[in-house]
């Protein structure tokens, strides 16, 4: 046999068969990498907007034997075929087009000056007519809203208030002279307040360092506070007594937030980490690892699986419990993001629209029938919606000086609201979804409320 060398290498000429192979093999990889990138893009769940999302393309809005799944299926496929043509790998949604035009219309409804110093966080009651502020002089001050007039100064701190809190069942089941609200002070103590009284009911010692957010357990009888101790605490509320001393964090804790069953909990720190909690057991259940600041707001949806945290890279991350990991990452604000809400609708502010009464004689029995059903269906359709509602939205708050609503569904900006301040420190949302307040580092809060209300 011949040597093997250069000159001896035959050439059978086949470019075709080569390039042809090369070809194919880039198709399938492209197809793969184009799933690959559906499977993470962010498309409404809710199948009326699913459909007009297709509508806003130029597709068929619905196939003949489609269902609400298959057509959200092909929704992301026909978006995923428009972004491999573009190049793009992220969902692109046309500003003219975009969902906020079918959103309620917000009205800033005025701002007030509310402290001598910054405002760092802002609070609804639970029944909506009062708004607790703290502040950095020490103070916790209550306003009846939307009136915007004070109520009372509460004064127990003797250095800033990092958090405020209100009772679950504070000004509705909960008496005025039980505890209805706790603060966390920079002179590392949470006090405990009643609506009677300028001075706490309680004061819990326990902290090495500043407190920061504070929390109340869903029941009601415990209260979480997160520290620059690089720990958070669970106090029991009836007897002001410590429960449980969580360490885990490398720096400081800034916030704390409970499941709405209150089997978890979640602490976000300065070490740009959150930590999910079981209270049953003390273990920690999901490290929330994403970041690469320090995370100063963190809350949990009400569906309960969904964690949605703001820090100082000026991004928002979604978190799902149940694959145990990162689902979204919005690029929130220009600056730091300093609260983060989801709206928690509450039953008891369900207002069903009444049916008109019918004048109508001379129907038969079996429309009269009818006529006495539709008024309860209608009844329970919007009770559902109204259900539904619940962790549909939720605001945030950056120190770009702006308030945003984002959409929960597929997380894109639904609203931007605009403050006079430099800084807003804290966002809320009212439970009948009628109120937005902003507290600010100007030392004012805002109030926001849709225009048809």
């Amino acid at each position: 046999m011949a040597e093997l060398t250069f000159d001896t290498l035959t050439d059978d000429g086949n470019y075709l068969g080569s390039e042809r192979a090369k070809m194919e093999n880039k198709v399938i990889l492209d197809e793969l990498e184009r799933k690959k990138k559906a499977r993470s893009m962010a498309v409404p769940t809710d199948d009326n907007r699913v459909k007009a999302r297709l509508r806003e393309i130029g597709e068929p809005i619905t196939l003949f034997g489609e269902r609400a799944a298959d057509r959200r299926d092909r929704l992301i496929y026909v978006l995923s075929q428009i972004n491999a043509a573009r190049g793009d790998d992220a969902m692109h949604v046309d500003e003219d087009s975009s969902s906020e035009s079918d959103e309620e219309k917000f009205a800033n409804l005025g701002s007030q000056i509310g402290d001598e110093r910054p405002i760092s966080q802002v609070r609804f009651a639970p029944n909506n007519e009062i708004l607790a502020t703290g502040s950095w002089s020490g103070t916790v001050k209550l306003w009846n809203v939307p009136a915007c007039t004070p109520i009372r100064t509460l004064r127990g701190h003797d250095d800033r208030v990092g958090g405020v809190a209100w009772h679950p069942q504070a000004t509705l089941a909960q008496g005025k002279g039980l505890v209805n609200l706790a603060s966390g002070g920079g002179e590392a103590s949470v006090c405990l307040w009643s609506l009677e009284s300028d001075s706490p009911i309680s004061v819990m010692k326990g902290h090495q360092e500043r407190v920061c957010r504070v929390a109340f357990h869903p029941s009601g009888n415990y209260v979480a506070s997160a520290s620059f101790d690089t720990s958070w605490r669970l106090w029991d509320v009836n007897t002001s007594k410590e429960l449980l001393l969580q360490q885990g964090h490398s720096k400081e804790v800034y916030c704390v937030d409970f499941q709405s069953d209150g089997a978890l909990v979640a602490s976000g720190g300065l070490d740009a980490i959150g930590r999910v909690w079981d209270l049953r057991t003390g273990r920690t259940a999901m490290v929330l690892d994403g970041h690469v600041k320090g995370i100063f707001s963190i809350g949990f949806s009400p569906n309960g699986y969904q964690i949605a945290t703001g820090a100082g890279d000026d991004t928002i991350r979604i978190w799902d419990m149940r694959s145990l990991k990162s689902l979204y990452t919005i690029p929130a604000h220009l600056s730091n993001v300093s609260d983060v809400r989801f709206f928690h609708a509450d039953d008891i502010y369900f207002k069903p629209t009444p049916a008109p009464a019918s004048n109508d004689v001379d129907m038969d029995a079996a429309d009269a029938d009818k006529s006495h059903d539709t008024p309860l269906k209608d009844t329970a359709t919007l009770l559902e919606e109204w259900k539904y509602r619940s962790g549909l939205f939720f605001a945030s708050s950056g120190y770009d000086g702006l308030v945003k609503l984002w959409s929960a569904d597929d997380w894109q900006l639904l609203r931007t609201l605009s403050t006079d301040a430099g800084k807003v420190m804290s966002v809320d949302i009212s439970r009948d979804g009628n109120l937005l307040a902003s507290g600010t580092y100007n030392r004012n809060f805002q109030l926001f409320a849709p225009e048809d209300v």
